[in-house]
């Protein structure tokens, strides 16, 4: 009956999704330009998502029939592995499609609504990106359960092999959901800061206007881009991580089977016929569907609240019900106490209890929320990290860019050592599968999370559609103030999606040793220390690429917009005025300037920008993509190199990938902000600073460089890592009788139980 009550909790999530959704769509839009704005930032984001798509069916069919080809030839393993890359890619990319559509409506209804007050708008914002993640992890769950519930009928389920050649072609779905994951990040990414840098260079520094000003060109794109990245980017970095959790956890609880027990207690009596540690992380998964439900109902704020406190609410209260319930479900499910022979580690027998497990969940959530902390420390208005950056601005760009590097290295510490006691904690409490268990309790409450993510840039996108309506100035009050907070929720977003990245990727790893048959990687032998320099070296090869793409992208826009400034008889005539009248209001400028003003409004040629962003991120993320999927399976196969060498590449590529995703997450971040606090001025040495001064252009410049580390090529890395770890376990079962050498033999393995003499030596060689 389990099996079955799983998927219906997906059902459940998208049923809220949609009752959401309709809510939304059912709020005032505001005045026809609003609407015009938003209807020109909706069907940039469309567009862009149809031309990704069409891109991405080509490489999911060609990628989907060499799995089922490569399944078809494996005993454990099965054709039908296709058909769960596909699923699992279809789940991912209809994710993201949900989530934009409804965040493309959210936007203008939340400014609309911000015109009359900050609770109202507070809701729309919320609910929007409420939609966005309910819909991805009930899109998980369905998938995930339903596959299970097919599979399992199909191979059946009980007994260790069944169990193993059901969960080995489930995987395809989590290969599924990466690579989508991947390929939006990056496109994503491209888009949203070739148009974001265009607009500052051109429209900022050079021409003086204000963000998100109607003249500005790129204007349109900067908006659609918020969207494309920080929307559907992250929605499908959440979505794989989620989802690798759940798959590396189960193909981990596969072990308990094969390992047995001491003491005379056998786990095949857990109720589950032995299945309860794989069932495990599916139920928690759905568990945390309903946590995520209830935490909405706690973000609530009155006229003159505090958004950050209503936010930080529903995220709590979540959380907290979370905790209650994984305490009551863990021990329903699991023995309270059960030993087994862990293959991984020459035979050794481990003693693990339920509350073990249990603690260690805790622990993948308490790091999660201490590391995003941690992240708003060193990027938060205000903030002694950011503070030290605007400080560094008086003295020109070079020396703001310094401050911002030294800051993005520096916030890797602490980090690292939450990450490092989790998972020492973790291990201790339940081995491998502890920390992947640990990943999965920090992603249980991802419904709630992203919900509290995406909020930001519907938040952020209410601000421009305002500024570009030429709203009265206490409405962009009231969306810079949720945007405010939304900077703050996304810097917190961004370091959990990193915690959740490093602990999804090395419960990935566990599950590729274990199906691969391999107990130690000794870096001692040249083949594992050749991999592990491979793998540190791709997340800069990658970096490099994510970069070198965004500055090509940008250099064209940046074209573009000057070309329309200077060839655009309105615009260059409107700007001219700005210019001449400095902060002077409009209306108090001459009828004939104000007229001529206004004459320009519309005349910037939207189209072309978006066009510009749109070609460019399809063409520059391909190779990254391809990159992450080849890379794994040509060390592998190469001669020389093989399964172990493959082990070592994962290993380089986890610690590099999650240190470069921190820095330059966090770099960026803090440029960012060290940019925003001159809009409310800043004391430098007894001076006063504020917008349009030599700081702020230098604060716009660093800005600028860390954008493409903050949005690009940082949390893309966070699903690299995911990306080709998924993509190990996937061809692990190609790769056990090539290597006998990491196998274990039976004879070897010693208990206190006679249970083990039963196994057969196709359980455990």
């Amino acid at each position: 009956m389990l099996l079955y009550a799983i998927p219906l909790l997906g059902v459940l999530a998208l049923i809220f999704t949609y009752v959401k959704s309709a809510w939304v769509a059912k709020q005032e839009v505001g005045n026809e330009r609003m609407a015009g704005i938003a209807k020109a930032i909706s069907d940039g984001a469309m567009a862009f998502l149809r031309a990704e798509y069409k891109i991405l069916a080509i490489f999911v069919v060609i990628v989907a029939i060499l799995l089922a080809i490569s399944g078809a030839s494996e005993e454990n393993s099965s054709a039908l592995v296709g058909l769960s890359f596909i699923v699992g890619a279809f789940c991912s990319a209809l994710a993201g499609f949900i989530g934009m559509r409804v965040a493309t409506k959210a936007n203008v209804r939340t400014t609309n609504a911000a015109r009359h007050g900050l609770g109202k708008a507070l809701e729309i914002a919320f609910t929007g990106g409420s939609v966005m993640g309910m819909g991805v992890v009930g899109l998980g769950i369905l998938g995930l359960g339903t596959l299970l519930l097919i599979y399992s009928n199909m191979y059946g389920f009980e007994g260790q092999a069944a169990a193993v050649k059901v969960i080995n072609v489930v995987t395809g779905f989590s290969f599924g959901a990466s690579s989508i994951a991947l390929f939006a990040r990056v496109g994503g990414g491209i888009y949203t800061k070739a148009a974001d840098v265009g607009a500052d260079l051109v429209g900022k520094v050079e021409a003086g206007i204000p963000e998100d000003h109607p003249l500005n060109p790129a204007t349109i794109a900067d908006n659609v881009g918020d969207n494309v990245g920080d929307v559907a980017g992250m929605g499908a970095d959440l979505f794989e991580s989620y989802v690798g959790a759940i798959v590396g956890t189960m193909v981990l609880g596969t072990a308990f089977m094969a390992g047995q027990i001491a003491e005379g207690t056998s786990f095949m009596e857990d109720g589950f016929n032995g299945l309860s540690a794989v069932l495990l992380p599916l139920v928690l998964g759905g568990v945390g569907i309903l946590t995520s439900i209830i935490g909405t109902f706690f973000v609530r704020v009155k006229e003159g609240g505090n958004p950050q406190k209503a936010l930080n609410g529903g995220a709590i209260g979540s959380s907290v019900v979370m905790v209650i319930l994984s305490y009551f479900i863990i021990n329903w499910m699991l023995p309270k106490s059960f030993s087994y022979t862990d293959v991984l580690y020459g035979g050794k027998e481990r003693t693990i209890t339920s509350l073990g497990i249990f603690i260690a969940t805790i622990v993948g959530l308490i790091a999660g929320t201490a590391i995003g902390f941690i992240t708003e420390y060193y990027t938060g208005t205000g903030k002694k990290p950011v503070m030290k950056i605007v400080r560094q601005s008086s003295t020109g760009a070079a020396t703001n860019i310094i401050a911002g590097l030294s800051v993005g290295m520096m916030s890797t510490a602490w980090p690292v050592l939450i990450l490092g006691a989790s998972i020492m904690i973790s291990f201790a409490c339940g081995g491998l599968y502890g920390i992947a268990i640990a990943a999965v309790g920090m992603l249980a409450n991802t419904g709630i999370q992203l919900a509290v993510d995406a909020y930001g840039p519907i938040s952020d996108n209410a601000g421009g559609i305002a500024q570009m309506a030429d709203l009265p100035k206490e409405v962009r009050h009231r969306t810079d103030k949720l945007d405010a907070v939304g900077n703050t929720t996304a810097a917190i977003g961004k370091g959990f999606a990193i915690a959740s990245a490093a602990l999804t990727a090395l419960a990935l790893f566990g599950a590729f040793m274990t199906t691969a048959k391999i107990s130690t990687i000794d870096v001692s032998k040249a083949n594992v220390m050749a991999g592990l320099f491979i793998g540190g070296m791709l997340p800069f090869v990658f970096s490099a690429l994510a970069m070198g793409a965004v500055g090509r992208a940008a250099m064209a826009m940046i074209e573009e917009v000057r070309r329309q400034f200077n060839d655009i008889p309105k615009l260059k005539a409107a700007l001219a005025l700005m210019k001449k009248n400095g902060d002077k209001p409009v209306e108090e400028w001459s009828a004939d300037e104000q007229k001529t003003f206004h004459d320009a409004d519309g005349s910037a040629e939207y189209g072309k920008c978006v066009e510009i962003s749109t070609k460019a991120a399809l063409r520059e993320m391909v190779l990254p993509g391809v990159m992450a999927v080849v890379v794994p399976v040509a060390v592998a196969f190469m001669p020389g190199l093989g399964v172990e060498a493959l082990g070592g590449l994962l290993a380089g590529v986890t610690v590099t990938g999650v240190l470069m995703a921190i820095f330059q997450s966090n770099a960026g971040g803090a440029w960012d902000n060290a940019k925003k606090s001159f809009e409310e001025g800043v004391d430098i040495n007894g001076k006063m600073y504020y917008k349009k001064s030599d700081p702020h252009k230098a604060a716009v410049v660093g800005d600028t460089v860390g954008d493409p580390f903050k949005d690009t090529s940082g949390p893309s890395l966070n699903i690299l890592l995911k990306l080709m770890s998924v993509v190990a376990l996937v061809i692990a079962p190609l790769l056990v009788p090539d290597q006998p050498s990491a196998s274990i033999k039976k004879e070897e393995i010693k208990t206190k139980t006679e249970v083990v003499s039963t196994l057969s030596t196709t359980e455990v060689k």
